[in-house]
């Protein structure tokens, strides 16, 4: 399992979305993209985070910046989650958790005294020539899609 860190060649991908589209990394070159992994489609921190960055989605669409969100639950729940909160950015279905591994946030977690392997909240900034700008380990998500958003900007 790697761990992908700033300066790093972002590790390319190809995943659907909500409405069963392919998305690949390299689709995005030219532009920031803001590739942020979180745990499970709603529930109450990753609907918070996603409402938060659909809320900045103006501020970064001026940046030319792409907001993709990855979870391991499929497209149908894909497609559920953001019709319930009005997500309009792309939320991609990693069911079988490669693109994680690869990205080094498929991880031991512990929960109420039981273990098990689940998705890190972490955020990813790559740059438009497809290396990490910055990493964001164990996010809080409380101003997190605005510290995102300064990070692009100061890109």
């Amino acid at each position: 399992m790697a761990t992908i860190q700033s300066g790093d060649k972002a590790p390319s991908f190809s995943l659907p979305d909500q409405d069963g589209v392919l998305h690949r990394l390299k689709d995005y070159a030219g532009k920031p993209v803001i590739l942020y992994f979180y745990p499970k489609d709603d529930t109450p921190g990753c609907t918070k985070e996603a409402c938060a960055f659909q809320d900045h989605l103006p501020r970064f669409a001026k940046s030319k910046a792409v907001v993709l969100g990855v979870s391991i639950l499929d497209t149908a729940s894909k497609a559920k989650f953001a019709k319930k909160h009005g997500l309009t950015f792309r939320l991609l279905a990693d069911a079988d958790h490669e693109v994680a591994d690869r990205y080094g946030v498929w991880k031991k977690k512990t929960l109420y005294g039981r273990q098990f392997m689940g998705l890190v909240r972490t955020t990813f900034l790559i740059e438009p020539d497809g290396k990490v700008a910055r990493r964001w380990d164990n996010v809080k998500v409380d101003d997190h899609a605005a510290d995102v958003l300064a990070a692009v900007n100061a890109l």
